[in-house]
């Protein structure tokens, strides 16, 4: 990643008060998908994290995976698919694979399915998302992908080293950056 692809990602995050006296605050990430720069720029800087990898599939969990998980694929001359979220909308016509999400950042459980059939045994896939907190849907991704897993590359890292490590995630900053 350049110095100022960080930069411009740094410069169009904020942080918001929801104003629910909670004092919590949220991420507001949508100056990303705003500057054409970043959008220009980002699907090979995450795919530089995992080129060595030499993935075929880039597998993206939906809302923002699905902008970034294409982006990443076309960098990579990689195939994508989309990992949904079940209950969102209504059911997929097509089989689906499910795994169950451990609590993630809201501690709340959630399943994860890609259809069946799109993933084949000899794929490579690097999973891709905006931000991973607690490894909780990269987890999830990479029990359902079993030995095609080869790691997942995030735009913000915040998960614990150990984690990190062990999800083989890799991101282009990491929580105290922003």
């Amino acid at each position: 990643m350049t110095d100022d692809l960080g930069d411009r990602l740094r410069s169009a995050f904020g942080w918001t008060d929801p104003g629910d006296g909670t004092g919590y605050l949220v991420s507001n990430r949508s100056g990303w998908w705003r500057d054409p720069l970043i959008i220009s720029s980002l699907g090979d800087a995450l795919g530089a994290l995992f080129r060595d990898s030499s993935p075929t599939v880039v597998v993206s969990p939906e809302v923002t995976g699905f902008l970034l998980g294409p982006l990443v694929a076309r960098a990579l001359g990689a195939g994508f698919v989309e990992a949904y979220r079940a209950g969102v909308r209504r059911p997929i016509a097509e089989p689906m694979r499910w795994a169950e999400v451990p609590s993630d950042h809201r501690g709340e459980k959630q399943l994860l399915g890609v259809r069946e059939g799109l993933v084949k045994p000899t794929d490579r896939v690097l999973v891709v998302d905006d931000w991973a907190a607690t490894g909780a849907q990269v987890r999830a991704l990479r029990s359902l992908l079993g030995d095609t897993y080869v790691g997942a590359a995030v735009i913000v890292d915040e998960c614990p080293p150990a984690v990190a490590t062990e999800l083989t995630i890799r991101g282009l900053l990491r929580g105290a950056d922003l």
